[in-house]
């Protein structure tokens, strides 16, 4: 009896101790490799080199694309795969002898190459060239406030404010994370289940595989070529020779004097029926690569799109004429007067940048398309939602996971990061002391160019401190990260009406502050999957972020003063530099910064009913959880995520219907089809696909515009003419006349 007891401790010690070297998460178990090699080196000479070459190149060419009709987003997924072949060559290449370090650096041993490409020089040079691009947009979020600044309201903004503001609202979240890392990286519960698709490729890009004797399996490496150069070839025939195959809306070209026919058919304009393209861009623009979203997330977002403009948009607008509908365009994104035509903004700012009660008198109310009106009550759906669907579906989960996460033992790869030092208290206070004082004198000794007082930042920056640590915990835990823009933007407006550029401050300030401390986070929970030393993660993030905010204003800053009305609405038909993302920026200082949301949405305007969408919203996921509890059996009524759904075409504008119908087609294809079908083939080269097609569209597309568009090169044919859909933006409602310049049909 004594002996079997004594195995019986023996059994539930061992099964214990092979508990503690796993991870508690499944996901995580088979994703991340329990060890780690401390040996290897990660502030190499090639880190270095190729981080900030990758940090420069991606923050210009993202910030450059994003003034184009198509903008062009360079993913991390794009720098991962790139700078691989990179690493290899220069493992190759540089010379290996050894140098002494001076004795002020510590002595030792350093060399420019110090041995063989690692995985973890290569996650630095990732996070190096992401840093600054919260969650995947692509460039800092302050440079819109430059860009509406000086393109839509004709005002100025010296280069050293709008620098500190960038600087300031990039750095800020960074302060507080850094507090909240015990909370939210080191506990095992908190697993980012976004990180480990990183883990994944990181793995598949560095560790060897087997092949079989006889292989004709192309390298990843020379497929990542291949696709490269097709890439960069073909974008030269919609990029430059033909740019109507951007959106091929051949319902434009049957029906060529019929208005619905356009509004029906136009894939820029409209609502994309029949419409397709051959242009990368246009399927990648703003929802990211198809390729690396899950097919599950894509359903969702196909059903949601599907709905709202197949379903709601054409009963709002045929059926009800909602807001007079048919008086403006069916699908726009601009402002308007009650009788159709633009509303000048520029009309109703006075001298002192703030709005003119009396010419928004004499103007009238503002008024949106069907379309707009809609796609905000659906944001305000959205936000009530998430927050209804997270406490009902995973309340519990993230209650029970928070709690084991402060009690429980740490885990493998917690236990293997205490190797290394961690980062003292006194950097992230330091970087909080700092970046908090300089954006007080911002707002003090220079609150003519930014509008907000010394109170509304230190309120923006309460409101984002309070959320980051909640909305850290539901993105560790169920990888959906509720936004605090419209919220913030609607607080702002009903304090501070009449302001415009205080109120998009403040978003900034609250909501990118916020955006910027999860990414850190979740970069840092990367780093820690992966070994990679706290002290160099920190540094990485901090430098790359200085670097990329610096170069993002540079890059506006010069296009702003060298395309002439860069972003204006008197551009000619097939330019293409019309902002789209700053436009919606812009519109929305208008909405709740210059006139007010009590004046859009409140008793003086036109769109007050829209308030209910914040509580359908909210009653949306309590619905479909009763049903959920009635019905336990039907596991259907779980995956539907109103959230998702709802918020599926929050990109809707500045993306169009083409965007959402290509995205979704190619998604379909690829994360379906070929994931079913030829899944060794996808494990093996969708990323690497979907990077090469990034990749080689941002290429030619600099290479454009710098030897042709910068030279005033252009050819004047009918496939350069955009996509022949003049008749898209006409209103259908009777007696609205646009003036003798427009084409569209007086009715």
């Amino acid at each position: 009896m004594g002996e079997a007891a004594a195995d019986e401790r023996g059994l539930a010690a061992g099964v214990e101790d092979e508990e503690e070297e796993t991870s508690p998460i499944e996901e995580v178990r088979l994703t991340v490799p329990a060890g780690d090699d401390p040996t290897l080196p990660v502030w190499t000479f090639r880190m270095w080199s190729i981080g900030l070459l990758a940090c420069a190149l991606m923050s210009f060419l993202n910030q450059f694309f994003s003034y184009r009709t198509e903008p062009l987003i360079v993913t991390q997924i794009t720098v991962q795969v790139a700078s691989l072949p990179l690493g290899h060559f220069m493992a190759r290449a540089l010379p290996r002898r050894a140098f002494r370090a001076p004795a002020a650096l510590g002595g030792g041993e350093w060399s420019l190459n110090p041995g063989p490409f690692n995985m973890k020089e290569h996650v630095l040079i990732s996070i190096f060239a992401n840093a600054g691009c919260a969650f995947g947009n692509g460039n800092a979020y302050a440079v819109m406030i430059v860009d509406i600044i000086r393109a839509f309201y004709q005002r100025s903004i010296s280069f050293i404010a709008a620098w500190l503001l960038i600087m300031t609202t990039q750095v800020l979240g960074y302060g507080w994370a850094g507090l909240m890392r015990k909370y939210v990286v080191e506990p095992a519960h908190m697993w980012w289940p976004s990180t480990l698709v990183q883990v994944s490729l990181f793995r598949a890009l560095h560790e060897k595989e087997e092949q079989p004797n006889g292989s004709r399996q192309i390298s990843r490496s020379k497929f990542f070529l291949v696709a490269l150069i097709c890439s960069f070839a073909w974008y030269a025939v919609p990029g430059y020779l033909f740019p109507t195959l951007t959106s091929i809306s051949w319902v434009c070209w049957v029906f060529s004097k019929s208005v619905t026919a356009q509004q029906l058919g136009s894939g820029m304009k409209g609502l994309g029926i029949g419409a397709f393209t051959l242009d990368w861009t246009a399927v990648s623009s703003f929802l990211f690569s198809p390729l690396i979203s899950p097919f599950f997330a894509t359903a969702n977002i196909f059903i949601g799109f599907v709905l709202f403009v197949y379903v709601l948009i054409p009963i709002s607008y045929w059926g009800f004429d909602l807001y007079n509908a048919k008086t403006f365009p069916i699908f726009s994104s601009h402002l308007f007067m009650s009788n159709g035509t633009g509303y000048d903004i520029t009309a109703i700012v006075n001298d002192k940048f703030q709005l003119d009660l009396d010419a928004y008198n004499k103007h009238g109310r503002i008024n949106l398309s069907v379309f707009f009106a809609l796609a905000y009550g659906l944001s305000f759906a959205t936000i009530a939602s998430t927050i209804t669907h997270v406490g009902l579906f995973y309340g519990k989960e993230i209650y029970h996971r928070f709690r084991a996460s402060q009690k429980e033992k740490p885990d493998i790869h917690t236990r293997l990061m205490k190797k290394y030092d961690d980062i003292p208290g006194w950097w992230f206070y330091s970087l909080m002391a700092l970046s908090m004082t300089v954006a007080l004198i911002l707002c003090t000794v220079l609150k003519h160019q930014v509008q907000l007082p010394w109170w509304g930042l230190l309120f923006a920056c309460g409101m984002a401190f309070i959320f980051t640590l909640p909305i850290s915990i539901i993105t560790a835990t169920t990888n959906q990260t509720p936004g605090l823009n419209v919220i913030t933007e609607y607080a702002i407006g009903l304090i501070m009406p009449g302001y415009p550029i205080a109120n998009v401050c403040f978003k900034v300030y609250g909501y990118m502050s916020m955006s910027q401390a999860i990414a850190f986070l979740s970069d840092f929970k990367l780093g820690h999957y992966m070994k990679i030393p706290p002290k160099s993660m920190f540094l990485v993030q901090f430098i790359g972020t200085m670097v990329a905010g610096t170069v993002n204003l540079g890059v506006a800053w010069w296009l702003l003063g060298s395309i002439k009305n860069i972003c204006q609405d008197s551009l000619p038909d097939d330019s293409p530099w019309t902002c789209p993302n700053d436009r919606v920026f812009f519109d929305a200082s208008v909405i709740w910064g210059l006139v007010g949301p009590m004046r859009i949405f409140g008793p003086h305007g036109n769109y007050g009913a829209l308030n209910w969408f914040f509580l359908i919203g909210a009653a949306g996921p309590v619905i479909v959880y009763i049903f959920h509890k009635m019905f336990p059996n039907q596991k259907w009524i779980r995956l539907i995520n109103l959230p998702v759904l709802i918020g599926a075409t929050a990109m809707m504008p500045p993306a169009t219907a083409l965007n959402y119908n290509s995205w979704l087609l190619v998604g379909i294809i690829f994360n379906f089809f070929v994931f079913r079908y030829q899944k060794k083939w996808w494990e093996r080269y969708n990323y690497i696909l979907s990077a090469a097609l990034d990749a080689g569209v941002a290429f030619m597309g600099v290479l454009l515009y710098f030897s042709l568009s910068m030279e005033n090169k252009s050819i004047n044919w009918w496939g350069t003419a955009g996509e022949h859909c003049p008749l898209a933006t006409c209103p259908t409602a009777k007696g609205v006349d646009l003036g003798p310049t427009s084409v569209c049909p007086v009715l």
